[in-house]
């Protein structure tokens, strides 16, 4: 199982999906441990028009724990094979590790700041 998280420089979980500065990916082992961590630069922009699903996909991702997202993001995510975690925040590698342990639980929270008519999502 692979697992991204959208981070900062400093490892926390980016509160806004697509302005993150790097997706890390986490390699889990059978036994539900942290076997390898890659860092993915980002292209910082709308998450729903990216290409970084595709990208993530393509890597083996099938979950992204998230902190602020978007619904277009989300729906582009889905359609990938990528199931998303919102509402996280903190250290990215200890939110890992409490997934892992089952204690993170997706938030129902959708960020809304691309309501607005300035920002269109077609997915």
């Amino acid at each position: 199982m692979k697992i991204a998280v959208p981070v900062t420089g400093s490892n926390q979980i980016d509160s806004h999906f697509g302005h993150c500065a790097f997706y890390n990916v986490y390699s889990i082992s059978e036994n539900k441990e942290i076997s390898e961590v890659n860092r993915i630069a980002s292209t910082q922009g709308c998450g729903c028009k990216s290409n970084i699903a595709n990208t993530l996909a393509a890597e083996g991702v099938t979950v992204m724990l998230a902190g602020g997202i978007g619904e277009g993001a989300i729906n582009v995510l889905n359609f990938s094979g990528i199931s998303v975690v919102r509402g996280c925040e903190g250290d990215a590698t200890q939110i890992v590790q409490n997934y892992l342990l089952g204690q993170v639980s997706d938030s129902g929270s959708t960020c809304q700041e691309h309501g607005g008519s300035e920002h269109s999502c077609n997915h």
